[in-house]
């Protein structure tokens, strides 16, 4: 009985650990954009957005920032349908409403008017970069230059999480909140304190989204991707654009086409790929 079971837990354990993600191209965007950060698809108008930087300085309070649009087949709809913005980065939906990491402020757009209709100050921040919603409607923001996680409640922000190295990914999955920093994925628990899943991703950890139980993809600023399997810490790397000097910035995920969004950020362009 015990050989059996020994038998069964290697045949389980095996298939865990081999089970390999892959990413094939489907299609890449005209280069119209102007430093592309972040993608985010929204299901309701089956449309992505992509959050325009623009300018030399990924931090800069240009005004040259602004909000793209394009179909769900990389067709362009608008490349800057909405401006207004200084250093747009991560992007978060709820109830029709689009909320735009933007420097110091979060920057709330009504979808239906296509226009900006009010700012979210947070104090102290100093680079905000990545946003996750909750089902109640509360976003958690990083900032990456203050290294810290904040926290916005009926427009109200406050800081939850400090003294972190370099925080920038962040996700609210089945009532789990994850974090990138500096390499590693973190699991925030309800005292705030921080578990480690998995380190060692090169390249400046950018981007999180689940694709499907315990199975994660993460991008790195610098052109890795990776997947990651949170049940046994397990990474893989899937996309590899540093020789290529190609960026995969804050990526967009499409559960239902499993369509993975990309965006190359100094090349301007989005790329998608589907998840085998």
């Amino acid at each position: 009985m015990k050989y059996i079971f020994s038998i069964l837990f290697f045949a389980v354990g095996f298939t865990t650990i081999a089970q390999k993600i892959e990413l094939v191209k489907k299609w890449e965007s005209d280069s119209v954009f102007k430093v592309p950060e972040s993608v985010l698809f929204d299901p309701d108008h089956q449309v992505l957005y992509i959050t325009n930087i623009d300018g030399k300085d990924p931090w800069g309070k240009d005004g040259l920032g602004s909000i793209g649009k394009i179909g769900v087949d990389g067709k362009i709809i608008n490349a800057e349908w909405i401006t207004g913005f200084n250093a747009p980065k991560g992007m978060g939906l709820f109830h029709h409403t689009l909320f735009v990491a933007d420097m110091d402020k979060v920057v709330v757009v009504d979808l239906h008017q296509g226009k900006i209709i009010s700012y979210i100050e947070v104090p102290g921040a100093g680079g905000l970069n990545d946003i996750s919603i909750d089902g109640s409607g509360v976003i958690y923001v990083s900032d990456s230059k203050e290294k810290k996680l904040f926290r916005i409640q009926n427009g109200v922000a406050a800081v939850h999480i400090e003294k972190l190295k370099g925080p920038n990914g962040v996700l609210f999955h089945k009532d789990i909140l994850y974090v990138l920093d500096a390499g590693g994925l973190y699991k925030v628990n309800a005292d705030k304190s921080l578990t480690m899943i998995v380190d060692g991703m090169e390249g400046g950890t950018d981007g999180i989204e689940n694709i499907g139980g315990d199975n994660f993809i993460v991008s790195t600023w610098g052109g890795v991707v990776y997947h990651v399997n949170t049940a046994n810490s397990s990474k893989q790397i899937l996309i590899d654009g540093r020789a290529a000097k190609i960026n995969s910035a804050d990526l967009g995920y499409n559960m239902a086409t499993k369509t993975l969004y990309v965006p190359t950020f100094w090349k301007n362009t989005v790329v998608a790929y589907e998840v085998k």
